[in-house]
């Protein structure tokens, strides 16, 4: 069983170094599988015969990873215990003509991913990252992590309406940002110097999925450094919990009941209807090949559905101290308390009495704190790959997740004590 939660920087100075690594959903899936591999995991290919053998192995397919452990003597109908959660957040994506620019400035015409906060990305140094394939069909993963792009506010002397009306964007007027000077705007510029950071040879690029990223790191922050201000926290916090808690219980000397599952999909803000988000066959197919490689049925493949529980963690809102009207009046989640479990009457979260028995039963086994949210009845609820999931497999799904501010802001917040609960409360989920 779990040792009782202690709070311990380690995880949340890794949590930090995941954060900085990962900024595309490619990347993130590249670092959460090193992790994986190093607990004794190894890849699958699709495309391949799957054994019935016992042990971790895990699939990748572009910005989504599933993994999952067999424990020895698992039967067909063995349940899953799945952590879910999303590898994407919003951003600025590059277009397919990126080369753009005017009045002597080059820029780099982009797309608005998600939902962001767009002013939050105005005046900050970013990176460009992303996946680039090539001729041949393979692909490469690139980093630019230094200051290459900026969106320039424009100065207050030439908008005094701000100060009195706010400040208005316009998505595509406002937010192109520039990367040089040159009056000649010249196709292929970006691509080009993207193959030479990658040490790829001129020409060789034909495809590729970009996005742009603050190159602030991660850091500390508070008198007593208790809270954490970084990027992507939402949602890669939980699948860095996941991947850790994952690796914990596949390393552990006895054998779990159940067989622990990772789901980390991409396109969760955008509503998760691609071939690699929540709302497509990924994880579907992933649980039945797994069944069917131990020589199950399809009753095999009933019963350890009908078993199978999922948490989808994502996180949620801590209240705001300058907005607090804006939450419920009788659930103020906080950070640093524990994670939350989140409730909506309406399924916009999957969670119910049951589930909240089997998070319950998750914290206590824990030593974990943790809170309940649900929105103000006046605004409206978001929503996770929880209902997708409950509803597309037929799974039983408990939303969760921890409490932060700044949500879809270049930069969010969070409480240092927070990452390390959750992933405790996560390891014993996967431990029952």
């Amino acid at each position: 069983m779990t040792e009782p939660a202690r709070f311990d920087r380690g995880h949340t100075d890794d949590l930090m170094t995941f954060l900085a690594a990962s900024p595309t959903p490619y990347h993130a899936v590249a670092n959460a599988a090193e992790r994986l591999e190093k607990a004794g995991f190894r890849q699958v290919a699709e495309t391949d015969a799957w054994d019935g053998t016992s042990g971790g192995k895990y699939v990748l397919r572009g910005g989504a990873i599933v993994a999952w452990y067999v424990p020895e003597g698992a039967a067909p109908h063995t349940p899953f215990r799945i952590v879910g959660a999303h590898t994407d957040s919003p951003n600025l994506r590059v277009k397919p003509l990126p080369d753009s620019g005017a009045h002597g400035w080059r820029q780099v015409a982009v797309e608005i991913y998600g939902g962001p906060l767009l002013n939050s990305w105005l005046d900050r140094d970013l990176g460009i990252a992303g996946r680039l394939t090539l001729r041949d069909g393979s692909t490469r993963l690139v980093d630019v992590d230094r200051p290459l792009l900026r969106v320039p506010q424009l100065a207050i002397h030439l908008d005094r309406s701000v100060t009195a009306d706010g400040l208005k964007l316009d998505k595509q007027r406002h937010m192109q940002p520039v990367w040089g000077l040159g009056r000649d705007v010249r196709d292929g510029d970006l691509i080009a110097f993207l193959e030479e950071s990658a040490g790829i040879p001129a020409g060789e690029v034909t495809g590729w999925d970009l996005m742009t990223h603050s190159v602030e790191p991660p850091a500390y922050l508070g008198r007593d450094r208790e809270l954490v201000a970084g990027p992507r926290m939402d949602n890669l916090l939980s699948v860095h919990a996941g991947t850790a808690a994952l690796a914990a219980v596949a390393s552990a000397s006895s054998q779990p009941a159940s067989i622990p599952v990772l789901a980390a999909f991409d396109h969760e803000e955008n509503g998760s209807q691609s071939d690699t988000g929540a709302d497509g066959p990924l994880l579907g197919n992933v649980l039945e090949r797994s069944v069917f490689a131990r020589g199950g049925s399809f009753e095999d493949r009933a019963r350890a559905f009908a078993g199978t529980v999922c948490l989808s963690s994502d996180t949620g809102h801590a209240v705001h101290p300058n907005y607090a009207e804006r939450h419920d009046p009788t659930h103020h989640p906080r950070v640093n308390g524990g994670p939350i479990l989140k409730v909506n009457v309406n399924n916009r979260y999957a969670t119910d009495g049951s589930g909240r028995a089997e998070f319950t039963a998750a914290c206590e086994a824990a030593d974990v704190p943790f809170q309940s949210f649900v929105s103000n009845n006046s605004m409206p609820c978001g929503t996770t790959i929880g209902p997708i999931t409950a509803a597309r497999h037929g799974i039983r799904t408990v939303d969760i997740g921890v409490a932060i501010l700044s949500m879809h802001s270049v930069r969010e917040l969070c409480g240092a004590d927070d990452p390390f609960l959750l992933a405790n409360a996560l390891t014993a989920f996967l431990e029952r």
